[in-house]
């Protein structure tokens, strides 16, 4: 299982505007093959953060869905990005 999380930065009076924007990509990314998740969130606490979490069955699922790539004006609004990509090799319950 491959995890993608991380956290986006955009201008604090735009992130309303932008994740309204998203909601396309995210069903898109939900219905997609090996896509087990796909979320975008407003942070509660920094005005201006976006959380992202995405959890695909394997590599090639989530290169495919990659392979189409955000839109240049989305690309074009975020200021700082830390997204990581993580191997998960075994899950239990809490």
């Amino acid at each position: 299982m491959i995890i993608i999380a991380g956290k986006l930065y955009v201008d604090a009076a735009a992130r309303d505007a932008y994740l309204a924007g998203c909601s396309k990509v995210i069903e898109h990314a939900r219905a997609a093959l090996g896509c087990l998740d796909f979320a975008l969130s407003a942070d509660l606490v920094e005005p201006d953060r976006i959380n992202v979490y995405e959890r695909w069955e394997t590599d090639e699922d989530l290169e495919r869905f990659r392979g189409v790539g955000p839109e240049p004006e989305r690309t074009a609004q975020i200021r700082a990005a830390e997204v990581s990509k993580y191997r998960i090799s075994g899950v239990e319950a809490p």
